[in-house]
């Protein structure tokens, strides 16, 4: 079985997840940026052939340590480079990435590039050229984490290069991307229903033949006339032919099927031009019809008697000059909307939310893309009742709820571009910013749901949850009530999430303190990424979410700890921190709770990443009487346990009262050289003196807060213990 990787723009994973595995690639896993999946070279070959959705695609030759330049030449050295290439072939290698020392990926290609002529010139005395063109083979070499991954990419060629483009307008549309908008449309569905396709700003026709092309069942790389395993020794030329036969026979079914439903229009002559060379060129020429119409003037082709799909790739500004003008376009595009297509479909990219306000529709669905590296949201409207929808009748915040919502839109602002940065999809935007509305609003970015439903149908989507502060006790109960009320309202209105994804927690006055009342029951459990892994959340029916928001920074530095380690996750609640170190490549990973929920809830961590398996150990048990009796040794223990418990099943355990000797255990269990990180969320904490005798203690609170936290640097305290002789001996 063949290890493979099928690149993609970003949010397009779920959508190429499941087109590769409707493709016979049943173990397709998406990643960021894309998709791994196993299988014969058949298959490969049928993902370059059929994916209209993937950049490249990859199939892995190595994996290797590769801190520095001799260890990446050595890696590469260690392939026997003469089973996939000729000595007069030729070949060219993309880098990606940065590993230790490694930072400039030219270098890292020069030298990879090296140690490939190096090994040919030792054997034969010649050497294969490089050609960055059209190589025998391309090589792409990704740096992460002082590792290297070595692949052949078999596109040669990006995929969205599908080879009929003859012309392009001034912002030329990805034909992935337009695939991406398709599916996420329903195009599929309405086709086959008897449906139009109509682009009233056409361009350079990419919308409209990508999908003529997709309901002709027309494999997207049926003309391209350069692979990248095609000069490559490895490559069977048999398989590859009986799939090229059987892709051109589907085309040429699907074209004698297919009715002319397709209308294009812009209002620039020389782009309809370009749009009817490419349509020529794809093949759908006779089937595309174009015409020179302005946006503000469409109307519904007169050939059209069932709904279909109006979709387009509007300006983003540049094109039409002032923002002003842009906006009257979208208004007037909108207007037309309404009044033409009653009971069709509506799918529109823009760039940013004010333009997508100008339409005047109200988006039914939203998915953020990528039109090269600029930020998109791709709307889709049902005109079903669009006149009833484009009223939108709303009580006006309060000007306490109006102050909040101004808060949290200036706090995303000013996160965004880090959030985006460091892939942070969960964080805190709002911490009693303003004292009177007293909670904590936290961002979850959902990018599927873990109850067996389709995961990219509807995703990725914001959803919040919101946990409210004790009030003062000079604040009538009432008037809590209705603050926090304007403050959910706010919140939905600054980030344009619906009430019903918004989670709650609300506290009230009783014997013996505040807490918290009575949560929903919905049984809704939600995944979403924390540095590349799917984690299990559940907003509603917990005072928790199974992820600790705070300790982000704590769990992506045990990833960078774990590898080869012994790791040992204690107070482990899902198991979070046991997920990274695996996925960081410790050695074995031993998760300690005592409740049965949070451990299978745990196990269902570990299976949404397939890290499964022998080396993740779960163990149901009271910690401090396992920690007694267990006799175990590991390199790297995470100690995070609750202010208190007073479990029926347990000890009571008070962490000021009983961490010490909670340590003290951790560090008979702790081998030589380990590590013990120890966290807790007692505010008035004070550690023992006495642990000083026997560990070097360092306080590393201030490194394991996140900037999204910055308001509440109380939040937690952490601290790292080592075995005081090997500190000693170390210095």
């Amino acid at each position: 079985m063949l290890r493979l990787f099928a690149t993609c723009p970003k949010g397009l994973e779920y959508l190429l997840r499941d087109e590769l595995r409707a493709l016979g690639a049943d173990d397709a896993r998406e990643g960021l940026a894309g998709v791994a999946f196993s299988g014969p070279l058949e298959l490969a070959y049928r993902a370059c052939l059929w994916s209209r959705l993937a950049s490249r695609v990859l199939l892995q030759l190595a994996e290797f340590d590769a801190a520095d330049a001799d260890a990446l030449y050595a890696g590469v050295q260690a392939i026997d480079w003469s089973q996939h290439l000729a000595v007069d072939g030729t070949f060219a290698i993309d880098a990606v990435g940065s590993a230790g020392a490694l930072k400039h990926t030219q270098y890292v290609a020069l030298r990879a590039k090296d140690a490939l002529v190096d090994q040919f010139r030792e054997r034969t005395g010649a050497r294969p050229d490089v050609d960055v063109e059209r190589p025998s083979i391309r090589l792409n070499v990704r740096l992460h984490k002082g590792r290297a991954t070595l692949s052949l990419d078999l596109s040669g060629t990006p995929l969205h290069r599908r080879g009929w483009r003859q012309g392009q307008g001034e912002a030329p549309l990805k034909e992935n991307l337009a695939c991406a908008m398709l599916l996420r449309a329903g195009w599929p569905a309405i086709h086959a229903a008897g449906g139009a396709l109509v682009d009233p700003m056409c361009g350079a026709g990419t919308l409209l033949i990508e999908g003529a092309l997709m309901a002709a069942d027309v494999a997207p790389g049926l003309k391209r006339d350069y692979w990248g395993f095609l000069g490559w020794r490895g490559h069977d030329a048999p398989a590859w032919a009986a799939l090229l036969a059987e892709a051109d026979a589907r085309a040429t079914a699907g074209l004698r099927a297919l009715q002319p439903r397709f209308f294009g229009y812009d209002h620039d002559p020389a782009v309809l031009n370009e749009a009817r060379r490419n349509a020529q060129a794809a093949g759908v020429a006779g089937f595309v019809q174009l015409a020179r119409q302005s946006a503000e003037h469409l109307h519904r082709p007169a050939e059209c008697d069932a709904p279909g799909l109006v979709i387009c790739n509007p300006p983003y500004g540049e094109r039409l000059g002032e923002r002003a003008a842009l906006a009257t376009l979208y208004r007037a595009f909108g207007a037309r909307l309404r009044a033409e297509f009653t009971g069709w479909q509506a799918a529109v990219i823009v760039s940013d939310d004010d333009l997508g306000h100008a339409l005047g529709l109200r988006a039914d669905k939203r998915y953020v893309l990528f039109n090269g590296a600029l930020e998109c949201r791709l709307l889709l409207f049902d005109l079903a009742a669009a006149p009833a929808a484009v009223e939108r009748v709303a009580k006006p915040l309060s000007d306490g709820a109006q102050a909040v919502a101004n808060r949290i839109g200036k706090t995303r602002k000013h996160l965004r571009k880090r959030l985006e940065r460091e892939g942070i999809g969960c964080y805190r935007i709002y911490d009693a910013d303003i004292p009177e509305y007293a909670a904590a609003i936290d961002v979850y970015t959902v990018v599927g749901r873990d109850d067996g439903s389709a995961a990219g149908d509807d995703f990725p989507q914001t959803w919040l949850h919101v946990q409210e502060y004790a009030p003062p006790r000079d604040v009538p109960e009432q008037v809590a009530r209705d603050r926090l009320r304007d403050l959910v309202r706010a919140a939905g209105v600054a980030l344009e999430v619906p009430r019903e994804r918004i989670a709650v927690k609300t506290r009230y006055r009783a014997k013996g303190g505040s807490k918290y009342g009575r949560f929903d029951q919905r049984g809704e459990f939600l995944v979403v990424e924390e540095g590349g892994l799917h984690l299990r959340v559940n907003l509603f029916d917990y005072l928790d979410t199974g992820l600790f928001l705070d300790h982000r920074p704590a769990r992506l530095r045990i990833r960078e700890l774990a590898r080869g380690r012994r790791f040992l996750n204690l107070f482990c609640y899902t198991a979070t921190a046991s997920v990274h170190a695996a996925a960081g490549g410790a050695r074995t990973t031993t998760s300690v709770d005592l409740s049965a929920t949070y451990l299978e809830w745990a196990a269902r961590n570990f299976m949404l990443n397939d890290l499964g398996g022998a080396a993740q150990q779960l163990v149901q048990a009271d910690v401090v009487e396992w920690l007694r009796h267990d006799r175990g040794r590991y390199d790297l223990i995470f100690v995070d346990p609750p202010t208190f418990s007073n479990s029926k099943r347990a000890e009571d355990f008070d962490v000021q009262r009983d961490h010490a000797e909670l340590l003290a255990l951790c560090g008979e269990r702790l081998a030589p050289g380990g590590l013990i990180l120890f966290s807790n969320n007692y505010r008035r904490f004070v550690l023992d003196p006495a642990l000083q005798e026997r560990f070097a203690v360092y306080d590393i609170t201030p490194a394991t807060i996140p900037f999204d936290f910055a308001r509440n640097p109380r939040i937690h305290r952490c601290y790292e213990l080592r075995h005081r002789e090997r500190e000693a001996a170390r210095s």
